[in-house]
This record gives structure tokens, sequence and C-alpha cells, in this order.
């Protein structure tokens, strides 16, 4: 039975993604290597610009201007006191 595993070839050296199969290296090994479309491997990467666009869009609809922020960290921070302060 075939295994298969997910990696990314970049310049003839395969980084992979998930589980790392078990080689031995003392011996070549058969592979069967099957390119996949580029906006397929495209979903493995961040969307790191689109929650940067998401935070501005936040931050442009002042959605957090009615909460008192000194309020909110002392009720989330409950656990301990702060030294100095109230």
């Amino acid at each position: 039975m075939l295994k298969a595993f997910k990696a990314i070839l970049k310049n003839n050296t395969l980084q992979w993604l998930d589980e790392t199969p078990e080689i031995n290296s003392e011996y070549p090994v058969n592979v069967y290597i099957t390119l996949l479309e580029e906006n397929i491997i495209g979903e493995n990467r961040s969307n790191g610009q689109k929650m940067a666009n998401a935070l501005k869009k936040i931050a442009n609809n002042n959605t957090f201007t009615d909460v008192d922020t000194q309020q909110w960290q002392q009720q989330n921070r409950c656990d301990r006191s702060l030294p100095d302060r109230d």
C-alpha cells in the first residue's frame, strides 16, 4: 500500500508539512511525486494579509470606543493585583 505525505518542493528539496516519513537514509527510496496546481499549494500559506485588512477595518469602525480600557484590563487581570496600582 502506498503512503501519502504532504510536502512542498523548493529548490529540489522537500519540506514536510504534516507527518515526516521514517526513511532509512543508507538506501535509496523510490517515490512518486505529484505536482499540484499553484492555487492548491497556496491554501497552506498564512492569511496574514487578510487578517491585517480585517483588523484595519475594525479599527476604522471605532468598534471599541465605548470600552473603558483600564476597566476592561482590570476585569480580565483579576487573578493578581498589579504592584503600586489600584
